[in-house]
C-alpha cells in the first residue's frame, strides 16, 4: 500500500486575513446600522443590520474555521481539523436560514401593519452600508471555491443586496410616501439569499456524508487514472472533502507488472495533482493474478446466490 501524505501546515494564510479584514469593515457598521434602523423605523435598514451582525459571527466562525484547518493530523485527528471549515459552511447556512425565517416574518406583518419610516435617514445609511458591503463582497469574492467562504460570502452579499432594498426604498418613500415598499423588498431580497442559503447547504451536508466534491467527476478520473501507461483497471475508487479545498482519494489499482509499480505510482501521483488537483491520495496495487483471484470466487459466488 502506498500513502502519500502532506503538510498541513503549509497551507497559505490568506483565507485567514481576507476574513479577518472582512470581519472588521462588517462588525464596524453593524451598531451604526441597527440605531439607524431602530431611530428611522425601517424595517429594511433593521433587517440589513442583522444581516450584518450574523455576518460577523458568520465571518468570525470562518476565521476561526480557517485556522483549525491549518492545524496538522494527531493520533486522535489522522486526517487533522479541515472538516471544521465544513461545519462552519453548515452553521452559517443554517444561521442564515434562521434569520431569513425570522425577517419574512416581520415583513408579512409589517405589510398588515405600516408603520412610519424616515426615508432621509434610511437612504443615507444604507449607501454606506451599501460601500462597507461592496469591500467585503469584493475582499472575499477572490476565493470562493472555499467552501467556508462561500458561505460567510452569502451572508456578505445578503448583507449587500439588503443595503439595495433598504436604499431603493428609502427613495421610493421619500418620493411618494410608500411605506408598503419596505417590507416587499425586505421579502424579495430573503427569497434570493435563501436560494443560496439552501444550496450551500446541501453542499456541506453532501460533503459530510463523505459525497464527491462537487468539482470532480469520479468516472472521469476513474478513466484518467486507467489511461495512465501500465495501468490496466482501477476499481474500489473513492473520492472525498477532507476540508472546504482539500479531496482525498483512494483506489485500487491493478497493473501489468508488480516490478513497474513505482514508476506507474509517480505517473499517477503526477496526473491527479496536475489535472485534478488530488495531493492526498493512497493507492493499493494488485496484479492481474490478484485480481483475477479475488474477481473469480466472487462472481461464483454471486451466481450461486442467484441459482437459489
Amino acid at each position: 500500500m502506498h500513502i502519500h501524505g502532506h503538510d498541513d501546515h503549509g497551507h497559505s494564510h490568506e483565507p485567514h486575513r481576507t476574513l479577518a479584514w472582512a470581519l472588521v469593515l462588517t462588525l464596524s457598521f453593524t451598531l451604526v446600522e441597527a440605531v439607524a434602523g431602530w431611530w428611522s423605523g425601517s424595517l429594511a435598514l433593521l433587517s440589513d443590520a442583522g444581516h450584518m451582525l450574523t455576518d460577523s459571527l458568520a465571518l468570525g466562525l470562518a476565521a476561526l474555521a480557517t485556522i483549525l484547518a491549518r492545524r496538522g493530523a494527531t493520533a486522535r485527528h489522522s486526517y487533522g481539523w479541515g472538516r471544521a471549515e465544513i461545519l462552519a459552511a453548515l452553521l452559517n447556512a443554517l444561521v442564515m436560514i434562521a434569520l431569513i425565517a425570522a425577517i419574512s416574518a416581520e415583513a408579512v406583518d409589517r405589510l398588515g401593519n405600516a408603520r412610519p419610516v424616515e426615508g432621509s435617514a434610511v437612504v443615507a445609511v444604507a449607501f454606506v452600508g451599501l460601500l462597507v458591503n461592496l469591500a467585503a463582497a469584493w475582499l472575499l469574492s477572490g476565493q470562493r471555491e472555499n467552501l467556508n467562504i462561500r458561505a460567510a460570502l452569502l451572508h456578505v452579499l445578503g448583507d449587500l443586496l439588503g443595503s439595495v432594498a433598504a436604499l431603493v426604498s428609502g427613495a421610493v418613500i421619500l418620493l411618494t410616501g410608500w411605506t408598503a415598499i419596505d417590507p416587499i423588498l425586505s421579502l424579495l431580497i430573503v427569497l434570493l439569499i435563501l436560494v443560496s442559503a439552501v444550496r450551500i447547504l446541501h453542499e456541506a451536508l453532501h460533503a459530510l456524508m463523505e459525497g464527491v466534491p462537487r468539482h470532480l467527476d469520479l468516472e472521469r478520473i476513474g478513466y484518467a487514472m486507467a489511461a495512465v501507461e501500465g495501468v490496466e483497471s482501477v476499481h474500489d475508487l473513492h473520492i472525498w472533502s477532507l476540508s472546504a479545498e482539500r479531496a482525498a482519494l483512494s483506489a485500487h489499482v491493478v497493473v501489468s507488472d508488480l516490478a513497474e509499480w513505482p514508476s506507474v505510482l509517480a505517473r499517477l501521483l503526477d496526473t491527479l495533482k496536475r489535472d485534478y488537483g488530488i495531493e492526498h491520495v493512497t493507492l493499493q496495487p494488485e496484479s492481474m493474478v490478484q485480481h483475477v483471484a479475488l474477481v473469480i470466487p466472487h462472481a461464483a459466488k454471486n451466481l450461486d446466490g442467484a441459482k437459489e
